[in-house]
């Protein structure tokens, strides 16, 4: 960790000497001392204060103020742009649905301020002058790797239950593990959970799947995860045929995500490939029989596995963006690859180039989280070979209308009557360019579309 001497944005020290000068207490708070401290570039920059929210209106009357959590005692104030927020030093009230407190007291101490936050590395404040303010070992467990609750965990789940999700995304994000004691109680309050909104369990999965660290933390408290997707929890412990695997469904889900690669996806294509990672194997266990070997079978979990999805990712309310693409890789990922050119080039009709990218890299991720035999590598050879040839064929084949040496306006030119008619002949001409039975070249996609004019009905 860096020294204990954090630079400051210019307009946090100004917010921080405004403060100051008016007679209150201030400090950088939370995310960004415990970034700082990792020597990792704060997003935000959180202040807490003694200072009142009727006080800080005042003092900032001369700026952009944001006022929506001003009940809470949260002021933001923009500063070039950019909004802080300032929030008066509070103890939460009772939790009656383990999210909200009822209400907040304002306090005039900073100690009593850290001691309702929710993890140790996360309590720590910091001022110019006075260093770092740890009451709570932070620095300790930042050093040690570890995400620990301050005070009981226990009640700290209680009072909010979402901060079980948000354990497991900083141990993921920060690639720390959970204290045992916050790892047990979150273990035992995981069903609680469910009284959390969807979007709010939809963001914090999202932020835990979309960073490096995510399959270790997956592999290592699955049990914790199953409270915010019960889907989760069937697949733990349901063996797989050591023919093709060396884990169960639940740790070779968990060793896909750590395989997967995403180099080449843009932020959307990312995000569907983790959540499609993530979610991939879903209905095995809906689907497990054990044949006259002894060995288990999964047939139909493609297609079983794709509606699982669409369920779960729809109770989360994600994106639509995201549940058709999820859904559709999950639906194929286990099917076999189409050889030869004119397969290819039918699937590249059918799925498109971007889609076809983002199934060979869930089928890489899968194939590398199984056992290492020469079956497997085949398999994995026979997606590198598919993999080269769709993309070059992406680039130099004729798959999509769009691609024809004509179009419509062609065909009726040449006397085809306007129509569906119409439709239907670049379609018929699209395959006899994919199939090789006609070049893509004006005159000879024209002679063919005439010979078909000439045909009976």
């Amino acid at each position: 960790m860096r020294q204990e001497n954090i630079r400051l944005p210019r307009d946090a020290v100004w917010l921080l000497e405004t403060l100051h000068a008016a007679g209150h207490s201030a400090y950088v708070v939370g995310g960004c001392v415990r970034d700082s401290l990792l020597g990792r570039q704060p997003g935000d920059w959180d202040i807490c204060t003694s200072a009142r929210p009727d006080e800080m209106r005042t003092l900032f009357s001369d700026q952009t103020l944001i006022l929506t959590g001003e009940k809470h005692g949260t002021v933001g104030v923009v500063l070039h742009g950019k909004p802080y927020e300032i929030t008066t030093y509070r103890l939460d009230g009772t939790y009656r649905d383990h999210r909200h407190p009822d209400k907040v007291r304002f306090v005039s101490s900073l100690a009593e301020d850290l001691a309702r936050r929710d993890f140790t590395i996360n309590a720590m404040a910091y001022a110019p002058g006075e260093g770092v303010i740890d009451l709570h070992d932070g620095r300790k467990d930042l050093a040690a790797g570890i995400v620990r609750c301050v005070g009981d965990p226990t009640a700290r789940f209680a009072e909010d239950a979402l901060r079980i999700l948000r354990a497991l995304r900083f141990a993921a994000r920060l690639n720390f593990t959970l204290d045992p004691e916050t790892a047990a109680a979150a273990r035992e309050a995981r069903d609680t959970l469910q009284t959390v909104s969807a979007e709010r369990i939809y963001a914090e999965l999202d932020g835990l799947l979309t960073v490096p660290g995510a399959g270790r933390t997956l592999a290592q408290y699955g049990e914790i995860l199953a409270g915010a997707v019960p889907e989760v929890g069937p697949c733990i412990g349901c063996t797989q045929p050591g023919r093709w695997h060396c884990h169960d469904v639940w740790q070779h889900t968990a060793a896909a995500v750590t395989e997967l690669d995403l180099r080449g996806q843009d932020t959307r294509g990312a995000r569907v490939l983790c959540w499609a990672t993530f979610l991939h194997d879903i209905a095995k266990p809906l689907c497990r029989s054990v044949g006259p070997d002894g060995a288990a079978h999964f047939r139909g979990h493609n297609q079983r596995g794709a509606a699982v999805a669409r369920t779960i990712l729809r109770r989360l309310k994600a994106p639509g963006y995201l549940i058709e693409g999820v859904v559709g890789l999950i639906a194929i990922h286990d099917a076999p690859l189409p050889t030869g050119d004119v397969a290819i080039l039918k699937c590249l009709n059918r799925y498109g180039a971007i889609f076809l990218r983002r199934l060979c890299a869930l089928k890489y991720a899968d194939l590398d989280a199984h056992a290492h035999t020469p079956e497997v590598a085949c398999r994995r050879e026979d997606v590198t070979v598919f993999e080269n040839r769709m993309l070059e064929l992406s680039k130099t084949g004729c798959y999509t209308m769009r691609q024809l040496a004509v179009n419509g306006a062609d065909l009726m030119e040449a006397g085809l009557p306007a129509g569906p008619t119409v439709g239907r002949v670049l379609h018929d001409l699209l395959g006899a360019v994919m199939e090789g039975r006609v070049a893509n070249e004006r005159e000879a996609l024209l002679r063919e579309a005439r010979r078909r004019m000439q045909e009976p009905e």
